[in-house]
């Protein structure tokens, strides 16, 4: 197998980059918020009900901002990495073989080899690619040719690589 594609320099590819690798590692702050939220508003609606409420739901109402604000994080660190990474589109190329993955983009170039790679996380417009329990870079779909795309995909499917989202 050998694949290659190149990059071009679009302002918005690197936001949607950071984008995808954040919102791996940033899902949790949503669930924990969610769960902080449900206890705050549950906790605050019981405290309602018996004598010694009005001394609990201070800490119910912080439960449920926390819970808000802990949810607000991900988007927030997702917006804040797209406005910061546009300034850093350059043209790069991808060169993909059996042994490794290659990435060129300006004046950097870096590789993985497929035999570090723990797995790799299929999203709408990416591969993610895993090395232990951190994503380490992303291979874009849509860049790709359709035959280059499916021949990748199948690879990472053999040697059992490849999650379903």
């Amino acid at each position: 197998m050998h694949i290659r594609f190149d990059v071009p320099a679009d302002p918005t590819y690197p936001g949607r980059v950071a984008a995808a690798l954040s919102s791996v590692r940033l899902r949790r702050y949503g669930y924990i918020g969610g769960v902080l939220a449900a206890v705050g508003a549950i906790g605050f609606a019981l405290s309602r009900s018996f004598a010694g409420g009005d001394r609990i739901s201070p800490l119910c109402v912080a439960l449920v901002v926390g819970g808000l604000l802990s949810m607000a994080y991900s988007p927030w660190v997702r917006w804040r990495a797209r406005r910061r990474s546009s300034r850093y589109a350059v043209e790069g190329a991808y060169d993909i073989t059996d042994d490794n993955i290659m990435m060129r983009s300006g004046s950097e170039s870096g590789g993985i080899a497929w035999d570090g790679v723990a797995q790799v996380r299929d999203t709408p417009q990416f591969w993610i690619v895993y090395v232990g329990r951190m994503p380490a870079t992303v291979i874009p779909r849509r860049l790709m040719s359709a035959e280059d795309a499916e021949t990748l995909r199948a690879f990472m499917a053999e040697r059992g690589l490849l999650q379903l989202r």
